[in-house]
């Protein structure tokens, strides 16, 4: 059944998936709330394509996100549903403690902001566009730095 022809709130959809998915880091959540072709745009793959596809292909990006950032959190700010679709502007915070992002520990922590917009379909994730603020989360590592002179 799509959604359009079920009693779908997609706000409570969306803050379970980042409550399971990330802040308790259940990658059966990711299997229940993937569809199997899922299409992730603006997630880079570890082969460095600027779409992910299917579940696992994002578990690999999970892990890396939860190893570097045990405990992270992530917290959807708003949420807005408009007919298959939930976008959700969300806040991310944790402390880096481990090597998943690319740089050795650094036990600095992080806050970041990030947007997305998710298609949904037969209650599973079917796309998603995302913009998180990964050059924020690098600056505050000390791994970016703008020199703006």
């Amino acid at each position: 059944m799509s959604q359009e022809n079920s009693q779908f709130d997609g706000k409570a959809f969306i803050h379970r998936w980042f409550d399971e998915v990330w802040n308790q880091k259940s990658e059966d959540a990711i299997d229940a709330m993937l569809a199997p072709d899922v299409i992730g745009h603006g997630l880079q793959d570890p082969e460095g394509n600027d779409k992910m596809v299917g579940p696992e292909t994002f578990k690999r990006l999970h892990r890396a996100f939860v190893s570097a950032y045990p405990d992270m959190r992530i917290e959807v700010e708003d949420a807005v549903t408009e007919g298959d679709r939930v976008a959700a502007r969300c806040r991310v915070t944790g402390t880096h403690r481990g090597e998943g992002v690319g740089l050795a520990p650094t036990n600095q922590p992080v806050e970041f902001t990030g947007m997305l917009i998710v298609r949904v379909k037969d209650d599973k994730i079917a796309e998603a566009w995302n913009e998180f603020n990964f050059m924020q989360m690098y600056t505050q590592l000390g791994a970016l730095t703008l020199n703006l002179q």
